[in-house]
């Protein structure tokens, strides 16, 4: 494994190919099969399997080039992610959360965040929403806040707050358009009280814990703003899209990845199964075979609509420059769809497989909790679709904040 000194002596190349990041990370499929069991019940990802995602570069597909990362492209963002998730749902989670963490390096001075992301095992999470409370002070903010689920942050070497801005004498500092003007403070991990929360259906092995800082000075170049342009030091394609597409595309990916290994499960049982009663095995069930190729269809027409909506968009945005409200609203529209396109698949799979799958010897319960559970995060959300529609249809958003 590459020593901290040998990745901060490379700082100014790209390190491996972004064309290689998809065979990095199906070269740890056999790894991450042998280690499922252990991540499950550690919920958390074991040090070996944090070094050798770190060995593969796993942790940097979405670092700018300039500090070696490997600045991908979303569509190839979703095969990772899509790759890793065929194998173990939790791993392909953390890694697309850290990924979309990680692009708040491109707000950051290039000296801050080489300090920050430099080190070979720098990794960033962060909780949701906007729980803290950044109070002006000289030279930066002083910090109190608490944030749930920053998945992966037991294997983290920093965190983030989204804090919401207050003047010393208590006052919301505004943004131009009236709204509390909110900042992303980042800060090392040994700054925070970590809470182990994380006891839930699915998705046990992110590491999804809850933490909290207490009057933490953070000083302004450590802080950014995901909504300001202007604060924005890379130049790179990647960087024209909002932090939210990188999840979208990630969480999209992971269920299609969980919903595809579920049918390749499902296509070896029926080569050994023949369901009590039935006259022959389920492979040569015309009832099955119908089914299965369905299944089949209709993962790959999720694949295909994802794929193509986030290899159109890219390049439309890489040639104007701007990525205008229509085209988050498609990204927006194509990814929800998949998250709960892939769900719906991976319980049609469960229940093709009989009362095989209810036992925790065999991968269908666990692939099925991690399903469900991740359908429940906000990019899954079925109310995505009302704005979605809204927009297409030409009416005013329901909300202020428009995908980000």
């Amino acid at each position: 494994m590459a020593s901290r000194r040998e990745w901060s002596e490379g700082l100014t190349t790209s390190g491996a190919p972004s064309s290689d990041a998809v065979a990095r990370a199906r070269g740890l499929a056999e790894t991450l099969r042998t280690a499922a069991d252990q991540i499950e019940e550690a919920r958390a990802l074991p040090t070996d399997i944090v070094a050798a995602l770190h060995e593969a570069r796993l942790f940097r597909l979405l670092l700018p080039k300039s500090i070696g990362g490997d600045e991908l492209h979303l569509k190839t963002l979703a095969e990772v992610i899509e790759a890793i998730a065929r194998v173990d749902a939790s791993t392909a989670w953390c890694l697309g959360q850290a990924a979309g963490c990680a692009m708040s390096a491109a707000y950051l001075k290039p000296e801050v965040a080489r300090r920050f992301f430099g080190p070979a095992d720098a990794v960033l999470a962060w909780g949701a929403g906007i729980q803290g409370k950044a109070v002006a002070v000289d030279g930066g903010y002083r910090i109190s806040g608490k944030w749930a689920f920053a998945s992966g942050c037991a294997n983290a070497t920093l965190l983030g707050g989204h804090s919401y801005v207050f003047e010393a004498d208590g006052a919301p500092r505004r943004r131009a358009d009236g709204r509390q003007l909110d900042r992303t403070v980042l800060f090392d991990v040994s700054k925070a009280r970590i809470h182990d929360m994380w006891q839930t259906l699915g998705l046990r092995g992110t590491a999804s814990y809850t933490y909290e800082v207490q009057d933490l000075f953070v000083p302004e170049e450590e802080t950014i703003d995901r909504d300001q342009s202007s604060e924005l030091m890379e130049r790179g394609t990647l960087f024209i899209f909002p932090s939210t597409f990188a999840y979208a595309a990630s969480f999209s990916a992971l269920m299609l990845g969980i919903a595809q290994s579920m049918v390749d499960d499902l296509a070896a049982l029926a080569k050994t199964k023949t369901p009590r009663g039935a006259p022959s095995s389920l492979i040569e069930s015309q009832v099955f075979q119908s089914q299965y190729a369905l299944l089949e269809a209709r993962l790959r027409a999720a694949r295909a609509y994802l794929h193509t909506t986030l290899d159109d968009i890219w390049e439309k945005t890489h040639a104007t420059r701007q990525l205008p409200v229509i085209d988050r609203a498609n990204i927006k529209l194509a990814t929800t769809y998949v998250i709960n396109q892939g769900v719906e698949i991976a319980a049609d799979a469960y229940r093709a497989a009989g009362q095989t799958a209810i036992f925790p010897t065999n991968p269908f319960e666990r692939r099925l909790r991690d399903a469900y559970s991740a359908s429940q995060q906000i990019q899954g959300r079925p109310a995505n679709f009302i704005t979605i529609g809204r927009l297409l249809m030409g009416l005013p958003p329901d909300t202020l904040v428009v995908f980000g």
